[in-house]
């Protein structure tokens, strides 16, 4: 992706945090010429190979496990907001100030590989279940459910490994201008109901928070 030097996000503890706390990505592979985008969460275990492995599955029915593909793409999306002229101290100056889009963006490329195991399915989806049943008032696990039931669901799906060999992190924010300008940005952005984290990444802060 254009990777002007001022957005550019080559913390590889940063690109890690956005993946964790964002984990709904869309996978891209290129098969026999024709191009795949499936979205679907993907949990990130760091402490695997150089960048880190992605796992997560996909429905057994789903034709992409079956095709060749070796090479993949995850993209990642952090937080995104339009940024109206209006929020820049410039418009009332100077005025030469424009509309623009702020975001932030991970893109994880490696090698896809497909796996049929039951055990490594069950494991999968206890892990997947743990991490985005955090928070909730009264957690479900695969515990609550029978176990049959939870077997028949791991034999109709098929789970994806991705070991990352290339990370490419974007943060188009309003790094480049002055404190004034981060700080209306922040502001206009709570104002319009977003959160003091979000709003600050959106303004320029780094992104620090880990999933």
């Amino acid at each position: 992706m254009y990777l002007p030097r001022h957005f550019r996000m080559d913390s590889l503890e940063a690109q890690h945090a956005l993946m964790a706390h964002y984990p709904f990505a869309t996978l891209v592979t290129v098969s026999s010429g024709d191009i795949e985008a499936n979205p679907l969460p993907l949990l990130l275990n760091p402490y695997q190979g150089e960048h880190g492995v992605l796992e997560g599955h996909i429905a057994r029915a789903n034709p992409l496990w079956k095709t060749p593909a070796a090479q993949a793409m995850a993209m990642f999306h952090g937080p995104d907001s339009y940024i109206t002229p209006s929020s820049y101290p410039a418009k009332r100056t100077h005025g030469r100030v424009v509309l623009t889009w702020h975001y932030l963006s991970v893109q994880a490329h490696g090698t896809l590989r497909f796996i049929e195991g039951p055990d490594w399915l069950k494991a999968h989806v206890a892990r997947l279940t743990d991490r985005f049943e955090q928070g909730q008032a009264t957690p479900w696990s695969i515990g609550d459910a029978p176990q049959a039931y939870i077997d028949g669901l791991c034999q109709a799906i098929v789970g994806i490994e991705l070991s990352i060999e290339r990370l490419i992190g974007k943060h188009k924010a309003a790094q480049h201008k002055d404190e004034a300008a981060q700080q209306a940005v922040c502001s206009a952005l709570k104002q319009q109901g977003m959160s003091d984290s979000e709003a600050g990444w959106l303004s320029g802060a780094p992104f620090t928070r880990h999933g």
